[in-house]
């Protein structure tokens, strides 16, 4: 399974939305930045993806984007083969 990453605040419902989605297809642990506690973060999200808004979804090297984003790569069915690490996700 590819680590995931996923930059988010406090009280987001599209950062809640996007966690559960994620356990639903088998992810176990997901690495957290909170941009609104860790000083910087918000900035480096920004360089990374171009994006003000959370969530800010990796999954291994990959930048899927938001939740909306999340929610379509499943609906085309490119969600499971991207987290087992297949190349052509």
């Amino acid at each position: 399974m590819q680590p995931v990453k996923m930059y988010t605040i406090g009280f987001c419902p599209y950062c809640t939305r996007a966690k559960q989605l994620l356990t639903a297809r088998g992810v176990t642990e997901i690495e957290e930045i909170r941009i609104d506690q860790v000083q910087g973060e918000r900035n480096r999200m920004m360089e990374l993806t171009g994006r003000r808004t959370v969530p800010q979804i990796f999954i291994g090297a990959t930048h899927v984007g938001g939740c909306d984003d999340l929610v379509a790569l499943d609906g085309r069915g490119g969600l499971t083969p991207l987290l087992e690490g297949a190349a052509d996700a």
